[in-house]
């Protein structure tokens, strides 16, 4: 998929206490802090450039918050080989983190896409910086294993009515004990958006980010 986002630049983020560096794009926006995304599961092909990831990517810069996505090990040109663990993938996540804490100022959003969007929730409790969390389409699977009651800040979940992983109604019971927690639903969205993905950042453009950057 040819870019259209503009100021994006190839960085290498280093994993702390590994020989090993991760591929990612930089997304420079002139407003503060930044974001973080994550790709779904290394395991099924899930990267950087995968196109919903893209959307995120997108509707981020559209309301000026820069953001770093990165690609798991095993993906890409990310070293290693691609794996499961989700210790091995929160590793990832907190390097790319750390990276987007030493490059601009401000407060942290940290987001994800299906598995990535599982650890970012996971990561969020563990860094102060972070001020709001982006779920898109969280396996409700993967979401069960969580203390989710560990994150009380500003959620926002966006689902597709017709998606078998993250079916809305249970995404609802896994949430409704956060106070701060949004769940937008896209009517006749699927777990890849397809002919959706203008609607996914639309929804977030209008609903969250304008007000948590």
């Amino acid at each position: 998929m040819a870019s259209s986002l503009g100021k994006e630049q190839p960085v290498a983020v280093a994993v702390p206490g590994e020989a090993r560096v991760l591929e990612a794009l930089w997304q420079a926006s002139p407003g503060p802090g930044g974001a973080v995304i994550a790709a779904p599961h290394p395991m099924y092909g899930g990267s950087m450039s995968h196109p919903v990831v893209y959307e995120i990517a997108h509707a981020m810069h559209r309301r000026g918050v820069p953001s770093l996505r990165f690609n798991w090990r095993g993906v890409g040109a990310s070293p290693g080989r691609p794996t499961a663990e989700l210790d091995v993938a929160m590793t990832d996540f907190a390097a790319a983190a750390d990276h987007v804490a030493h490059t601009v100022e401000g407060p942290m959003l940290v987001a994800g896409y299906s598995f990535g969007a599982a650890l970012a929730l996971r990561f969020a409790p563990r860094e102060r910086r972070v001020r709001g969390v982006l779920l898109v389409a969280p396996p409700v699977r993967m979401l069960a294993e969580l203390d989710v009651d560990a994150w009380q800040g500003p959620l926002l979940v966006i689902v597709g009515s017709r998606d078998p992983f993250a079916p809305p109604e249970e995404l609802f019971g896994q949430l409704r004990r956060l106070a701060s927690a949004e769940l937008r639903v896209i009517d006749g969205a699927d777990h890849f958006f397809g002919e959706s993905l203008g609607s996914l950042a639309e929804v977030l453009d209008v609903a969250w980010l304008q007000r948590s950057s």
